[in-house]
């Protein structure tokens, strides 16, 4: 058993880019279901809005400023992608789905965000919009002013991170500027709800959770707020898609399936509803435990390297392919055990976790 390698994937992936971006679509997803008692079954279509916000604008040819066309993702226009991916497209996309489910019941709401990241998902895919969105194979070439000047050969000049190089035994320098750059955008993110949730405004919303009646009763505009909700929630989240794509320097429609959406739901109800930082440490748990149980499982199934025989589980119970989905069914036995014995997370209340069925 090398227990270094599986220590060391269980950290890369406790503090890696994953963890990054599973902690802020969780932070979203908390601001709309743990704050304001909103069921959002499809943070994936915000997140990717982030990305093919960020690759799209990225990615359309401008003219400069001394005339000629240039790349867009040559100086200026990548950040104001940026902006794009953050708030144009993850807002509009709030109002769009906000406008004709916040008057109705929870479920109308889960209803149409899972129902429009799965549209958003085959659309991206579909070959008649191959020239937006790439189709299967998605948009790159849009991430390198992320990069320029901070990661870089020595022989190109002065540069913070070598890419060939491992940071901390674990992260490559563009992966180790992304993970620095990633965890102040989660605190300084958890701050801000940390802010806003404690302000009249973060009131308003938990009352509306506990209570929506008694809320309007008090002259509050429950779908007003519920609206700014939603879209606080998409926004947080789409910043999370576009680290993801920035990460892999890709916006692929199927980096944002469904699955996506639930990993996000496992982060928040394991760390705890309505905590600042459960999200967080609900996302680093369960990647965490998704890494080591993968790496323990394949370095424990028997096998032959340089004719030294190496782990105690037979092939006739579990090859090394099969650890993948193994691992799955321990993380989902030990939610299961969370359900039961401590269903509102690690730092939650169980007050927190009724939900009122409107």
């Amino acid at each position: 058993m090398d227990w270094g390698t599986v220590f060391s994937d269980t950290l890369r992936a406790m503090f890696g880019e994953t963890a990054i971006v599973f902690a802020l679509a969780a932070i979203g997803l908390n601001i709309h279901f743990g704050f304001t008692g909103l069921l959002n079954f499809g943070q994936a279509v915000f997140m990717a809005a982030g990305a093919y916000g960020l690759a799209l604008f990225a990615a359309i040819p401008f003219t400069a400023p001394g005339g000629g066309d240039q790349a867009a993702w040559g100086g200026q226009p990548f950040w104001v992608s940026v902006l794009i991916g953050v708030i144009g497209f993850p807002v509009l996309l709030a109002i769009v789905l906000g406008v004709p489910t916040l008057r109705l019941r929870a479920d109308y709401l889960a209803i149409v965000t899972i129902a429009t990241a799965e549209i958003f998902r085959l659309l991206a895919r579909s070959p008649s919009f191959d020239a937006v969105t790439g189709s299967s194979d998605g948009l790159t070439q849009f991430a390198r002013p992320f990069y320029s000047g901070i990661s870089c050969t020595p022989s190109q000049g002065d540069c913070w991170f070598n890419p060939e190089e491992r940071y901390l035994g674990l992260f490559t320098g563009n992966q180790m500027w992304l993970v620095i750059v990633g965890w102040i955008v989660v605190a300084l993110v958890a701050f801000a709800v940390w802010v806003l949730m404690r302000s009249p405004w973060g009131r308003v919303l938990q009352a509306i959770r506990e209570d929506e009646d008694a809320a309007r009763s008090l002259g509050k505009n429950a779908y007003s707020y519920k609206m700014q909700a939603l879209i606080v929630g998409g926004v947080i989240g789409a910043i999370g898609g576009m680290l993801r794509a920035i990460g892999t320097q890709l916006a692929n429609p199927d980096q944002f399936i469904t699955d996506v959406t639930f990993f996000a739901w496992v982060a928040v109800i394991l760390g705890g509803v309505a905590r600042v930082f459960g999200p967080i440490l609900g996302s680093m748990i369960f990647w965490a435990v998704l890494a080591f149980s993968d790496s323990f499982l394949r370095q424990s199934v028997k096998r032959t390297v340089s004719g030294e025989e190496l782990g105690f589980i037979p092939e006739s119970i579990m090859t090394t392919n099969q650890a993948g989905l193994v691992r799955f069914i321990l993380v989902g036995a030990m939610l299961a055990a969370l359900a039961a014995f401590r269903p509102q997370g690690i730092l939650g209340d169980k007050d927190e976790m009724a939900l009122d069925d409107r």
